[in-house]
């Protein structure tokens, strides 16, 4: 079972406070990216005393720490996750803004096979593929 979100800051020595718990418990528990935002309106839901100031400052300190990944897909809001150790690409739909984790052999051979083509050995990458859902 992989760590929460707050028992990374404890094994990184960020302190939490009752606000910065709930916002790393809420974090935990997205199945999205969410925006600070949308997080600011699922934690207010807990203890509306939270302020939006006190979600980004907390979700800055999370980043800072290697606890959570900023994403900025293109034409929308930062967006974030959880620093997870296991690599995965995403699928943005460009109209609903819903994003689709993924994982496909196939792609992540023919880039290794780009970069050796190149004469570089592949270290690192980021995917990110945008569409359109077809209609069924």
């Amino acid at each position: 079972m992989s760590e929460t979100i707050e028992q990374k800051c404890l094994s990184k020595g960020v302190k939490l406070t009752d606000q910065r718990r709930i916002i790393a418990q809420v974090m935990s528990q997205s199945s999205d990216h969410p925006d600070v935002d949308e997080l600011y309106i699922r934690v207010s839901k807990i203890d509306p005393k939270i302020s939006i100031a006190t979600v980004y400052r907390t979700v800055k300190l999370f980043e800072e720490s290697g606890i959570l990944t900023k994403h900025e897909f293109k034409g929308g809001k930062a967006r974030y996750e959880e620093l997870n150790e296991g690599h995965h690409d995403h699928l943005i739909d460009v109209k609903s803004g819903e994003i689709i984790e993924f994982v496909d052999e196939e792609i992540e051979e023919l880039q290794k096979k780009v970069a050796e083509k190149y004469g570089y050995t592949l270290v690192d990458h980021k995917l990110e593929l945008y569409g359109v859902k077809k209609k069924s």
